[in-house]
């Protein structure tokens, strides 16, 4: 008997692994695509999920593209690498603080071999490491000011 899924409340989309129902997903307009990708990391070759992936960051419902980024992270995280189109895709939205892909960009970071990464996204590790050392030093300072601050005032 094949498994079913809950397209409507979307209980069981982690667990699909057959992209062909996803594909069907896309052309019925399911509401949960974005979850279904993730389910698709979870349980199918790189390959197959990678482009069900880019489309479902193409959704127009921001959850659900933030849930296509999550799958990105996931196949990341999962693989130790993406493909080219899931790098073009990170690119497209751009990485930094504001991003939607944010946190799968900091997976494929995390993840993937250093010497693996695109030339940009080697770019971005340095630039996040330096912007993450100079905010480490602007806390530090903050703080010793707080606390010589304090101790002067302890004295008076």
């Amino acid at each position: 008997m094949p498994p079913e899924w809950d397209w409507e409340s979307g209980e069981g989309l982690l667990g699909i692994d057959d992209p062909a129902e996803v594909d069907a997903a896309f052309e019925r307009g399911e509401r949960r695509l974005g979850t279904a990708v993730i389910g698709l990391a979870f349980n199918c070759s790189l390959e197959e999920a990678s482009p069900r992936i880019v489309r479902a960051m193409q959704l127009p419902d921001r959850d659900q593209r933030g849930f296509a980024f999550t799958a990105a992270g996931t196949a990341a995280r999962l693989n130790g690498e993406l493909t080219p189109e899931l790098y073009a895709a990170l690119r497209a939205e751009g990485p930094g603080r504001k991003s939607i892909a944010e946190n799968a960009i900091d997976d494929t970071l995390g993840y993937v071999p250093f010497r693996q990464l695109p030339l940009w996204l080697k770019w971005w590790k340095v630039v996040s490491k330096v912007q993450d050392k100079l905010e480490t030093w602007r806390l530090e300072s903050a703080y010793a000011v707080s606390d010589a601050w304090k101790a002067l005032r302890r004295r008076r």
